[in-house]
């Protein structure tokens, strides 16, 4: 016999079990408990400004073997630091430490990292107040300041 409810007076009994049920749905925990504004760096900002601290390279996952090219970062709003994946050919040349860089999401499936780049969810998208995706076609120059 199911303890579902039926029939004509059941609406109470079907109301209640939903409340109760959903509660086994992460996406509805999450959203309600607001657990991703509490481990999000950005704060749920679509951007955030920071300086770099330092270049690095990171390994792709398998079945790639890459050294993909990103910044550590230290978010100007919290103090918080991230590592972010400079897309673009030979774009981490116009990146220098103590850049100040925007920041973004990179895309990946849920906020998470996309493709190959291990644990990396931010993308820099402009240095120092210029596109990033400009000054790698040559469009603009990097100031000399800063």
């Amino acid at each position: 016999m199911s303890k579902k409810g039926r029939g004509l007076f059941a609406g109470k009994k079907v109301k209640n079990r939903r409340s109760k049920l959903r509660w086994n749905n992460k996406w509805y925990v999450k959203r309600v408990l607001e657990l991703k504004k509490k481990v999000d760096p950005l704060e749920n900002a679509p951007q955030a400004r920071g300086i770099v601290l330092e270049k690095r390279q990171l390994e792709a996952k398998q079945p790639n073997s890459a050294m993909r090219k990103a910044v550590r970062i230290q978010l100007s709003k919290n103090n918080k630091q991230i590592t972010a994946f400079c897309p673009g050919n030979h774009a981490i040349t116009f990146i220098n430490e103590h850049d100040e860089v925007l920041v973004e999401g990179i895309g990946g499936a849920m906020g998470k990292s996309k493709g190959d780049i291990p644990e990396v969810k931010w993308k820099v998208i402009a240095v120092n107040n210029k596109p990033l995706k400009w000054l790698c076609k040559g469009k603009v120059e990097k100031a000399a300041g800063k």
